[in-house]
């Protein structure tokens, strides 16, 4: 199988599903009912397969991660997705913030913006 191949696209796609759930469970070191939970909680939504099983990608596992290491410092699981879900958004508003501060630089004085 060379890298042309579509598989070889998949694989270096960190979107791609290419993970069951309990492989996903294995390499998180949880179980799948832990998977289950942040699915309810709408942190993650696994694809599913034809077959109907779920399937993970490499972003959502690194998602599903960042809700363990809370829950495993005793915050509960609901918690601990709402607060993944709050860093995140937080996070995009300073990167736009941070971009709106560089175009205001960027401008020449006495220009105006609205």
């Amino acid at each position: 199988m060379t890298a042309d191949t579509p598989l070889g696209g998949r694989l270096d796609d960190d979107d791609y599903p290419a993970y069951t759930m309990g492989r996903a469970a294995e390499m998180l070191g949880t179980t799948p009912g832990f998977l289950r939970a942040v699915g309810e909680a709408r942190l993650i939504t696994p694809l599913r397969s034809e077959g109907g099983h779920r399937r993970y990608s490499r972003h959502q596992l690194r998602i599903a991660a960042r809700a363990r290491e809370l829950v495993d410092r005793g915050t509960p699981i609901e918690a601990a997705c709402r607060i993944v879900v709050l860093e995140d958004q937080l996070e995009e508003s300073q990167r736009i913030n941070a971009e709106y501060r560089r175009a205001a630089q960027a401008a020449p004085e006495g220009s105006s913006t609205g």
